[in-house]
């Protein structure tokens, strides 16, 4: 092996972010890498991600992972979307169902025949909204799921599913894998970290009663604290309050009500919003808001009235700025979760950051020079990818019709980012929306948002006319039919998990 070769990864802090690394790094460089991960029961984790989104599919596949033993090992469910509740006026509910709307007929996504259908009056009643043509959609309300990868006899996609889990449990899974493989835990409290004088970098850390650790890459996975990143190299935090105002959430577990959805709810309140998650053995149950319109006593009466079933704990309050880091590598340091930054979890990407951040870093692997152009060309696809996902999730804020509080009426009103302007002034005039680069959430995400939350473009395009009259209410009626004759095939989300994935009973 070239004498330039990375010999020692050390991995500070546990939890998602740290056993998700562990795990990836050793599959991939345990062969001529030691990798050590340094972690203190004494300290907690957040602990709250438990939705997912279906790129998780991917990462555990490349682990290697059985889906089934995954989801008994961390009393997961499956996720089919997400349903927004009062998000664009009180009372509104819709889905933003993963998976494809229609079906694209040559170069004109579905939704302008439905725009140009809806128009002219060729559906009628409640049969004219986008999500009668979402599988997932229908499947999800039904409560119904299964592995379906086409529609049988259809040229129409089957189910896009992710995962509700347990995170403690799945780091829990990857940690036993991980040390299988090679990885060394080593349980400790760090007190200090050593840079070397003349470059600034990482040379180890020191842990309670003096052991010294030493590396050549260091991952900070210390979430909030940034203990490497933030506290030893001094990189800057960009706050991003300003367009996302929400700075606390209240969790609490729950027993679980009468339905196992196959999809998380995020129920909008008079200032912030409220997460319900269904995982076998409980609910997970949280309140994000902002307290400048709402004190923690009214956050927490709000949750704790609304849950589904009993709850199993006291809440507990978890304090947080949305934002990222100016740089996500720096140096011989590269953060991972929390401590490269926060965004809510309004639409699952928290352990998604973790996966992008960790197959990124593998995808660009530094020498032991650590080539400042790798560092900035994973800066800067980190960085984008943060700001799409920050525009995403401003438009829900954003898109609303809510009379009812000042904070609605604020987030209606606030100046957001040009790219998401943008965005949504394309949108309102021509119905198009364009995904750039590799930015996380696809077209048919975005049209759900926006249309979900009442924004109806101005025009639809031409090659639209392409059908005659007849013809478009007839593909219009065909793709319902499909759809609405396969939905009641399904097993029930909780028949398919008790027959595949049910964890034992404890």
């Amino acid at each position: 092996m070239p004498e330039n070769r990375i010999k020692k990864i050390v991995i500070v802090g546990g939890g998602t972010a740290g056993w998700m690394s562990a795990s990836l790094l050793v599959k991939l460089f345990g062969k001529h890498t030691n990798i050590t991960l340094i972690e203190s029961e004494d300290i907690g984790t957040v602990g709250v991600g438990e939705a997912t989104i279906p790129p998780i599919q991917v990462f555990n596949n490349v682990l290697g992972l059985k889906e089934d033993e995954f989801l008994k090992a961390t009393q997961g469910t499956f996720k089919l979307g997400i349903q927004f509740e009062n998000w664009g006026k009180l009372g509104d509910k819709y889905m933003h169902a993963f998976g494809a709307i229609g079906r694209q007929i040559g170069m004109v996504n579905f939704h302008h025949y439905w725009l140009r259908a809806q128009r002219e009056g060729l559906v009628k009643g409640k049969e004219n909204t986008l999500w009668d043509y979402s599988f997932n959609n229908k499947v999800a309300k039904a409560d119904r799921f299964a592995r379906v990868a086409q529609i049988p006899n259809s040229p129409l996609e089957g189910l896009t599913h992710a995962f509700h889990f347990d995170a403690g449990l799945y780091a829990q899974y990857l940690r036993r894998g991980s040390e299988q493989l090679g990885v060394k835990r080593i349980e400790g409290l760090i007190t200090e970290s050593k840079l070397h004088p003349e470059t600034g970098f990482i040379d180890a850390v020191v842990l309670k009663g003096g052991r010294v650790i030493d590396g050549d890459l260091f991952l900070d996975c210390t979430g909030f604290r940034s203990l490497l990143m933030g506290e030893a190299l001094g990189v800057e935090y960009e706050d991003w309050t300003r367009w996302l105002p929400c700075d606390r959430a209240i969790a609490v577990p729950a027993k679980n009500g009468l339905r196992l959805r196959p999809y998380t709810q995020s129920i909008a309140h008079k200032a912030g919003w409220q997460w319900r998650i269904p995982l076998q053995h409980r609910a997970g149950n949280g309140h994000v808001f902002c307290s400048d319109f709402m004190s923690e006593d009214e956050a927490t009466n709000i949750l704790m009235n609304n849950l589904e079933g009993e709850a199993f704990a006291e809440p507990r309050t978890l304090r947080f700025r949305t934002g990222r880091r100016q740089k996500f590598w720096h140096k011989n340091c590269v953060a991972i979760g929390l401590s490269s930054g926060f965004m809510e979890p309004l639409e699952s990407t928290s352990i998604h950051l973790i996966q992008t951040s960790i197959v990124r870093l593998a995808q660009m692997f530094p020498s032991a020079g650590f080539d400042l152009v790798n560092e900035s060309e994973y800066n800067r696809q980190i960085a984008f990818e943060f700001e799409k996902i920050r525009d995403f999730i401003i438009l829900h804020y954003h898109a609303n019709s809510r009379t009812d509080s000042a904070f609605w009426q604020q987030c209606r009103e606030m100046e957001i980012p040009e790219s998401l302007k943008h965005k949504i002034d394309l949108f309102k005039a021509t119905g198009r929306i364009f995904r750039e680069g590799n930015e996380l959430f696809t077209e048919n995400g975005w049209l759900q948002v926006l249309v979900g939350q009442g924004i109806i473009p101005a025009d639809y395009h031409p090659m639209a006319d392409d059908l005659t009259d007849v013809q478009l209410s007839e593909l219009m009626a065909n793709l319902k039919l499909i759809i609405d004759s396969n939905v009641s095939k399904l097993p029930t989300h909780n028949d398919f998990i008790a027959r595949h994935s049910a964890a034992a009973l404890q």
